[in-house]
């Protein structure tokens, strides 16, 4: 189960040419509704942000995706948002495979060589580290503050929802790009 790989232990251990055979990451798309809309048309912005240091497997991102969507989907409609996963899972997760068949004993050597092979992947998430986030208009506000507290069940840990003074991902806030774009019309 995903509990025995929660905490942070040792290095970074990515997929490369040293280390193969690493099975897929169980989520495959990252950006879902209208990634293309600007920040004009979605002015509210939500994150889900962790609370904690330890490993996300790929298998509780794509739970979280799933229920943040469907969620964001009934409620706010499919063209209202745009959800974004903020983490990958590039950490190759290991088992030291354990025979429990008649005779393993024979076969078995036990903690010799016991380095393990590939398992999955999973995500190193640091305190304060933005898991999800999700932009929509500001009537829907409340619906996607709901979409992310039912992703939270999908994660181990503590996380909390925060919503965001600035536009997004933008290092910018509401007033800064107010004021911007008025000097670009000024001079035009």
């Amino acid at each position: 189960p995903a509990r025995c790989y929660r905490q942070i232990k040792g290095k970074p251990y990515p997929k490369s040419r040293y280390c193969r055979g690493v099975p897929d990451p169980k989520i495959r798309i990252y950006d879902v509704g209208m990634k293309k809309k600007g920040v004009d048309e979605f002015p509210f912005c939500v994150h889900l942000v962790s609370w904690e240091k330890e490993n996300v497997s790929s298998e509780a991102l794509e739970a979280a995706r799933i229920a943040c969507n469907k969620y964001m989907v009934k409620s706010a409609g499919k063209d209202a948002f745009h959800l974004r996963i903020r983490v990958h899972p590039f950490h190759v997760l290991r088992i030291n495979k354990m025979l429990s068949c008649a005779g393993a004993d024979r076969l078995q050597t036990g903690m010799r060589g016991a380095f393990g092979k590939a398992l999955g992947t999973c995500a190193r998430v640091a305190i304060g580290q933005v898991l999800l986030s999700v932009r929509c208009k500001d009537n829907h506000g409340a619906h996607a503050q709901e979409a992310l507290r039912r992703a939270k069940f999908k994660f181990p840990g503590r996380q909390k929802i925060i919503v965001s003074r600035k536009w997004y991902v933008k290092p910018c806030s509401f007033g800064c790009r107010r004021f911007r774009r008025q000097r670009r019309r000024q001079r035009q």
